[in-house]
């Protein structure tokens, strides 16, 4: 399985670059993952909240293949503890799970065609946290779930 992460816009604080960097690699360990970064709409103060969602969702469905596994990181998703989330991530591969795909919207979630081709949602929080810190956030979380399903010792109960 390989695991695609989709995030409107670029980071502008290379300490979290570095840090989403670090998880990166370790992920290289178990499976395939690669981080495809939206870019920011342009002029979007001239658009309404409805069109720059409507805009940014083009560009996430631009990326998806059919067989592609879209799950939304979204704040009325699902909440996982580490332990579930690594069993969610199993399931995706028993599953015969080809590209699972977490995408992260912009300021004002996701338009109805991007929550319409979505398989499921998936919240880390009932907190708010920026979108740049949710990049980092689920990256850890993906290498702490597959450590979690090798039982090494990232993780601790």
């Amino acid at each position: 399985m390989q695991i695609t992460l989709i995030a409107i816009g670029k980071t502008d604080k290379s300490e979290l670059e570095e840090l989403i960097t670090v998880y990166e690699k370790r992920l290289k360990h178990y499976i395939k993952f690669r981080m495809v970064i939206v870019p920011d709409i342009k002029n979007s103060k001239n658009l309404s909240e409805a069109q720059q969602k409507d805009k940014e969702g083009e560009l996430i469905l631009a990326q998806l293949k059919p067989t592609d596994t879209l799950i939304l990181l979204d704040e009325k998703g699902k909440q996982y503890t580490s332990v579930d989330f690594a069993q969610f991530l199993q399931k995706k591969m028993n599953g015969g799970t080809k590209n699972l795909v977490l995408a992260i919207g912009g300021p004002y979630g996701f338009s109805d065609a991007v929550y319409a081709k979505s398989s499921g949602k998936i919240s880390l929080s009932k907190m708010t946290f920026s979108h740049q810190m949710v990049r980092l956030f689920i990256v850890e979380q993906i290498y702490r779930g597959y450590t979690i399903l090798r039982n090494e010792p990232y993780h601790h109960q």
